[in-house]
């Protein structure tokens, strides 16, 4: 098998289409972060983003983004804003991830949402999740009725705080693709303003994810379109979405609201509207995305395996990684002891107290 890595920007229009018809040929392949727009809006925005083209005789077979990070390192295209990785291949491919690795020149691989199913890539996880689904493919009403009988009143209670928020703020209006250029812009503030109250790295500070998210917006293909959705209490807009979307994948990435709206839910009410409007346009699936949330157990239908580990071709720089990792996490585990907690607490007291005098 031969193996060549080029810059997402150098794919001619051939290998595009190339890419796409073997998206579409596998459901499993048809989610939007694996769409080869993605790849190219992150490598607009990064000029570290890669993808390794695989060929069997004069047939491409495979498409592999990824990224360097660093000197040492790789990860999968667009780590840190992606909620699906993988390898775009062929039906029935085989492949080696070692001998995919080192010709990428990596001398590490890392990903954190590849998806589980890609056997290749097994014996390389360290654990595994489930990213929590939404399956809309037997209509809206179909899921709405399992939902509501599952959940025990979860999605009456949802129902319930809109109906407060119609009679408290205003009459409800819902646009699932909104023309309002400043609401894209409202979206990434209220998310700024989440990340800061969650103490989370702000995606929005970070200017390559801002480029790529503002590339996505305006992308119209059939396996990667921008959804931009929004919903209004009266003439005021309390919660609102970005995603993006393939023929039958909805990514449901970007929520965000207007948190004086907080207790009327606005966000999940904007959810379930756009889960209608979405399997009224031909999406199968709403992925949920990878986490915890107490409104995901409620909604979530199913969940989609993904994993996270590493390919190291190099087994001292391998070594080093893991040790790196360890000693982050151990940190973290020891900063959020309540002990510690109140210890820098007091230690931050008494330095103001001792300026001020």
């Amino acid at each position: 098998m031969k193996i060549t890595v080029v810059r997402p920007g150098e794919l001619g229009p051939g290998e595009l289409e190339r890419w796409r018809a073997m998206q579409h040929a596998s459901p499993t392949l048809r989610n939007p972060f694996l769409s080869p727009e993605f790849t190219l809006a992150v490598g607009a925005a990064r000029d570290t983003a890669r993808v390794a083209v695989l060929q069997d005789g004069q047939q491409i077979v495979g498409f592999f983004p990824h990224e360097w990070r660093g000197r040492f390192l790789g990860t999968a295209i667009g780590a840190g804003i992606s909620d699906c990785q993988g390898m775009v291949h062929a039906p029935g491919l085989d492949w080696d991830p070692m001998e995919l690795v080192r010709a990428c020149r990596l001398p590490v691989w890392e990903f954190d949402h590849l998806l589980a199913d890609q056997a290749p890539f097994a014996r390389y996880h360290t654990g595994c999740v489930g990213s929590p689904v939404m399956d809309l493919s037997g209509g809206f009403p179909e899921y709405l009725a399992g939902r509501a009988k599952a959940t025990n009143g979860s999605i009456a209670d949802i129902r319930r705080k809109t109906r407060k928020l119609e009679r408290e703020i205003g009459p409800l209006r819902f646009e699932y693709q909104t023309s309002d250029a400043g609401s894209l812009q409202r979206v990434m503030d209220w998310k700024s303003a989440q990340y800061h109250r969650t103490r989370a790295v702000d995606q929005f500070r970070t200017p390559w994810v801002i480029a790529a998210v503002t590339e996505l917006y305006a992308a119209r293909t059939a396996q990667c379109r921008g959804t931009l959705s929004m919903l209004y209490a009266g003439e005021r807009p309390v919660a609102a979405h970005f995603g993006i979307r393939s023929e039958s994948v909805l990514s449901y990435w970007f929520p965000a609201y207007d948190m004086q709206y907080a207790r009327y839910s606005a966000g999940l009410a904007l959810l379930l509207r756009m889960a209608e409007s979405a399997a009224a346009e031909g999406i199968d699936h709403i992925d949920l995305g990878r986490g915890q949330a107490r409104y995901k157990d409620g909604l979530k239908t199913h969940e989609l395996p993904i994993a996270a580990g590493r390919v190291s071709a190099s087994w001292p720089v391998g070594a080093a990684r893991r040790t790196q990792l360890a000693v982050r996490s151990g940190v973290r585990q020891t900063l959020h002891r309540p002990s510690l907690r109140h210890v820098l607490r007091l230690g931050k007291l008494v330095r103001q107290v001792a300026s001020r005098g």
